[in-house]
């Protein structure tokens, strides 16, 4: 085995790794190596990983590690993580940018050209424990923003123990939807450590701030045809004054019953909130229905979390989750038996080293969700801490065309931080599959950019592949947008 050990780390990097090589962690685990993927027609010919990252109080954490289809040596290693909370990181390998996509029948891969293991080496995280095939010995999964951070943290320390030979190379941060919330609290912890090359964080459609979040929601529902004028009348009667509106947490009761309106409007008339303009997987939602005596929940509870009809609601289902043997969390417009069917097959778990322990895979965890802490309202904090350091490149991507966080929040976000403009919003271009294309618009900041990603909702590398690719491969590379 030859080692290589890339250039420019800090002495203490480089003693860390030969410690590392001589307590005999100077490779990958072998034991984790995934030997034979069932579903493909041909193995893959890069290497990859999937086993536990085990923390000191009996939580183990399930990761699946995709090496670099280019220069793993030297490539970047980049964390990913869904959301929720709740919410396993397999959906980003499997129906977003992993090597190989599920296909409808849940058994078959296909490779996906646009992969982001191609330019990285891929790292999905399924956090916090209990989701996924994560787990803990006391099988105890309530938890909280603060102890996620830590655990992700802890995590990737041990990922970096047990692949010593990439603890040089460039990390990246990123994450989608409650990733908003996961990343930039563990980069607070990241930036601390020097044993970790933390170079930037990127977060796609995230919940930035929930105050933002539901104030731009209104606005985006209204000006996309969604109200109508009337409400929108009521809603500019009762919820504003002084030309400033409060759709968060405006105390005046006409006000939140024109917003319950909003919310059915957006939740329940069947509009799919992840991608206004896609049809709704599995017909008109309902917010939770009861099938074969288990409670269905759809709602992760992420919009107008503040309104006292909103808590009244999140304690009914609460209530009719403690009735139920088993609750389902799906997210609405999500068909997710695909991956379902795929990772709970016995031959898929063998050969991902999936422990016995570890309950069968569902795309969210509802266990998790309904008993989760929420402790930041916003992470303005963070990114400040982050682009104080002046040396992380930062990137804020949103489609277009989702509610569930929508791209005039992140904007009003990252506007917020008052950060120097240093190229004034402008169209980004990309070369499609039918020539140079539009992928949206930018504006660059002096450490951070905002982007939009025309036409796509909420999972931006599933709906506009080519352009998440590129948009992907400017951001680690540190090219112009």
């Amino acid at each position: 085995m030859v080692y290589f050990i890339p250039g420019g780390l800090s002495k203490m990097q480089i003693l860390w790794f030969f410690l590392a090589f001589l307590l005999g962690a100077g490779a990958a685990p072998v034991a984790d190596e995934i030997t034979f993927l069932p579903g493909l027609q041909k193995q893959p010919s890069f290497r990859q990983f999937s086993g536990y990252l085990n923390l000191a109080d009996g939580k183990h954490l399930h990761y699946w590690f995709v090496e670099s289809q280019n220069k793993p040596s030297s490539d970047p290693v980049v964390l990913w993580l869904n959301g929720g909370p709740g919410c396993s990181s397999l959906d980003g390998l499997l129906t977003e940018h992993g090597p190989f996509l599920i296909q409808d029948d849940g058994v078959t891969l296909q490779y996906n050209q646009y992969s982001w293991n191609k330019i990285a080496n891929m790292l999905y995280l399924e956090s916090p424990v209990g989701v996924g095939f994560s787990y803990s010995d006391n099988k105890k999964y309530a938890t909280n923003d603060t102890e996620v951070s830590m655990n992700n943290y802890l995590a990737l320390k041990e990922f970096f123990r047990l692949f010593p030979e990439f603890s040089g190379n460039e990390l990246f941060l990123t994450g989608e939807s409650y990733g908003g919330i996961y990343i930039p609290t563990l980069a607070e912890r990241v930036m601390e450590d020097s044993s970790l090359n933390l170079q930037g964080v990127a977060v796609g459609n995230g919940m930035s701030s929930y105050e933002l979040n539901d104030n731009s929601l209104v606005y985006f529902a209204y000006y996309h045809g969604l109200l109508g004028s009337q409400l929108w009348a009521e809603l500019q009667k009762f919820c504003c004054s002084g030309g400033m509106c409060n759709f968060y947490d405006n105390q005046n009761p006409n006000c939140s019953e024109s917003l319950s309106e909003v919310q059915t409007i957006v939740y329940s008339s069947g509009l799919n909130m992840y991608n206004l303009y896609a049809p709704c997987a599995g017909g008109v939602p309902h917010r939770f229905t009861v099938e074969h005596g288990q409670l269905v929940i759809r709602d992760l509870g992420n919009i107008f979390i503040n309104h006292q009809w909103t808590q009244q609601w999140n304690q009914k289902l609460l209530s009719l989750a403690a009735l139920h043997l088993s609750v389902r969390l799906d997210p609405p417009c999500t068909n997710s038996t695909p991956s379902s069917l795929y990772l709970n097959n016995p031959y898929v778990r063998k050969a991902l080293h999936i422990s016995p322990d570890a309950l069968d895979w569902v795309i969210c965890s509802s266990e998790v969700n309904l008993n989760y802490g929420r402790i930041y309202m916003d992470v303005r904090k963070q990114y400040l801490k982050l682009l104080s350091a002046l040396k992380y490149r930062v990137l804020v991507y949103n489609g277009d065309v989702d509610m569930a966080c929508n791209f005039m929040g992140d904007e009003w976000f990252v506007e917020s931080l008052q950060q120097q403009v240093e190229v004034q919003r402008r169209p980004w271009i990309y070369e499609g599959e039918d020539g140079r294309q539009i992928g949206g618009f930018v504006k660059e900041f002096n450490n951070i950019a905002f982007l939009t990603v025309k036409g796509s909702g909420h999972m931006v590398p599933s709906d506009k592949p080519v352009a998440a690719f590129a948009m992907f491969s400017r951001f680690i590379k540190k090219q112009p947008f």
